[in-house]
């Protein structure tokens, strides 16, 4: 389930969901009272007109006041060109307001997404964060520019206009208000069924774009293994849900507003049906039927749109809600340690570290330790080795040792110190990562190399990719290093992104280098060719290396051999051997297979030659 999509039930209205949403007004305060101002002035302009035109039906034209009349009609004009520009204003500034707002929470919102442990994403489908971030944020603005604001004005409206009502004839005013009672019965109803069938758009809404958003990154797979109907079968359900979820609403609409027309021409007939007996008897004049019929207009306009307005505020709050609870999760990165990381000298030491993924804080069940007790002491300039079979918890080390994660017991020290003392960003900024698998963002092949980083200069660049020997394809790529990047590197070879990534983490110039699995998706030449340039950048360097390939760690100084997150064997590549014990066997089956292979090739090769004899 995802975590940030808990929701409180059963409330009508969550006041300090609003109390917090609020706090974001509070650089912008000046607009918000002109904007509650404006609101206020645009009721008591809507209900003025009505009186108004009373008063020149029952004065002036009564009295044949043509001059009276002309002034009226002048005071009219004059009305209705304030009430367009305080109506215009409030819908700006309201839709402004709500725009900035916006910003504001979208830019915290992706600040504490990447203040957020591994962990965090690997429980949380990245669809649900996508819709956290722009549709739920993009919620908030109806809030401000149709929700709240426009709430209060239409409150504000119906008090005023019950008071002129009242004001110009309590009969008529009590007639026309006869069918709020079954008005406001069906408008509670409607509010209450919209909002639940919102609540289902919007988690509808978040399964399409998780669903969406992982079958396209994983396209690839999909179709290699003809999955595509299947998929699409999978897909015309959750749309088919988004679809339901979106017609119940509009069924809510189309029978609420007819319902609500219906009652205000019935509020209007027995208006006109008691005002004609009072025009007859001489007790009620023109004047006050034809402004009654306005204030019935605009009375039963804003109750209508109350119902509406009043579910945009609640949805926008439901948003708010799953927001703060994003907002206020706890699952940092730990960056409490501010020690500054002078240059390293690369000593590592892994001491009793034990290290589950599942474990959270509080949780007193025995976690599934994915690494057990692991202890090892790597000297500056040493390169050590893992190798064990999947799951044995080789990545889990080099992420522990860029603290992705954080450890469950034990010590983790670089020079001497606990990781966890240390400045996060200055400790990350010295340790080179090369990941198996290489992610490359959309944009020129230099922006994928300095990740935005305007104080590597180009000449850095081509010296770290001469180095692993990157630099000859990017010079025959067009542009260069302004080549364009597609999403993920899909414009370039597995071996291309491969050498990008090993010149991203050079140009850093870190002290301690880890590569985990950094030439097993690449050919055999071009891994000749970066196995050279590993052991130029080795060279007073610590290096941490995960290779399947045990080929290109033999010249390790020491190999560990892991298995189920525990520490079978260590030695040099020869000492391992003559213990014949499990890396042993590993390497007899790979030498076999590899001789296998060779052996087939060359038989191949054979054949082909007695065939052309």
């Amino acid at each position: 389930m995802d975590p940030t999509s808990a929701t409180k039930t059963g409330q009508v209205f969550d006041w300090q969901v609003l109390r917090r949403l609020l706090t974001y007004v509070q650089p912008y305060r000046g607009v918000f009272i002109g904007l509650i101002f404006l609101t206020v002035a645009a009721a008591v302009l809507g209900t003025v007109r009505p009186a108004l035109i009373q008063r020149m039906v029952d004065v002036d034209i009564s009295n044949n006041d043509w001059a009276g009349l002309n002034r009226s009609t002048l005071w009219l004009l004059a009305l209705l060109v304030v009430n367009t520009l305080v109506s215009y204003l409030q819908t700006y500034y309201g839709g402004w307001l709500g725009q900035y707002i916006v910003r504001d929470i979208r830019t915290d919102l992706y600040r504490h997404l990447l203040s957020l442990k591994l962990s965090f994403f690997d429980r949380t489908p990245i669809g649900v964060l996508v819709t956290r971030n722009i549709s739920d944020v993009e919620t908030l603005a109806d809030v401000f520019s149709e929700g709240l604001a426009a709430m209060v004005g239409d409150l504000l409206q119906i008090v005023f206009l019950m008071i002129f009502m009242f004001w110009t004839n309590w009969q008529l005013a009590l007639i026309s208000l006869s069918v709020i009672p079954p008005l406001l019965f069906s408008t509670y109803v409607f509010k209450e069924k919209v909002k639940g069938s919102f609540q289902e758009v919007r988690n509808a809404v978040a399964k399409l774009n998780s669903f969406v958003q992982e079958h396209l990154t994983g396209m690839n797979v999909v179709q290699i293994f003809n999955n595509e109907d299947r998929e699409f079968r999978k897909f015309e359900a959750i749309n088919q849900e988004h679809t339901k979820a979106n017609i119940k609403s509009v069924l809510y609409y189309s029978i609420y507003f007819p319902v609500a027309e219906v009652l205000g021409a019935i509020g209007v007939g027995l208006l006109v049906w008691y005002a004609a007996q009072g025009q007859i008897e001489g007790t009620i004049s023109k004047g006050a039927l034809i402004a009654f019929i306005m204030y019935n207009s605009l009375f039963f306009r804003p109750i209508r749109q109350i119902a509406d307005r009043f579910n945009t505020l609640q949805l926008g709050l439901v948003s708010t809600e799953r927001l703060l609870k994003l907002l206020d999760n706890k699952d940092l990165v730990a960056t409490s340690g501010t020690a500054p990381v002078p240059q390293l000298r690369g000593d590592v030491q892994f001491d009793h570290v034990w290290f589950a993924y599942n474990q959270q804080d509080g949780e007193a069940a025995e976690p599934e330790w994915v690494l057990k007790d692991i202890s090892f002491h790597v000297q500056p300039g040493q390169t050590i080795a893992f190798v064990g079979a999947t799951g044995a918890g080789k990545t889990s080390i080099i992420n522990l040792l860029s603290r992705f994660y954080d450890i469950q017991r034990g010590h983790i020290r670089v020079d001497g110190q606990d990781l966890r003392e240390y400045d996060l960003s200055q400790l990350r900024r010295q340790i080179g990562v090369v990941l198996q698998d290489v992610f490359l963002f959309a944009g020129s092949i230099r922006d994928n190399i300095t990740l935005g980083n305007r104080t590597i200069s180009d000449a850095q660049i081509m010296e770290a990719a001469a180095l692993v020997g990157a630099q000859r394809f990017i010079e025959r790529l067009p542009g260069g290093l302004d080549y364009p990047v597609m999403e993920r590197g899909a414009t370039l070879s597995v071996g291309q992104r491969q050498l990008i990534s090993f010149v991203r983490a050079l140009v850093y110039e870190p002290r301690v280098i880890v590569l985990d699995e950094a030439t097993s998706s690449v050919d055999s030449e071009t891994e000749e060719l970066i196995q050279e340039a590993i052991d130029k950048l080795m060279e007073g360097r610590t290096a941490l290396v995960i290779a399947h390939r045990l080929s290109t760690i033999q010249k390790a100084d020491r190999i560990i051999v892991l298995d189920r997150g525990e520490i079978k064997e260590t030695g040099t590549h020869d000492e391992l051997l003559r213990q014949n014990g499990y890396y042993a066997q590993l390497y007899r089956m790979q030498y076999a297979s590899h001789e296998q292979v060779a052996s087939q090739q060359a038989s191949i090769i054979n054949g082909q030659a007695n065939g052309d004899a």
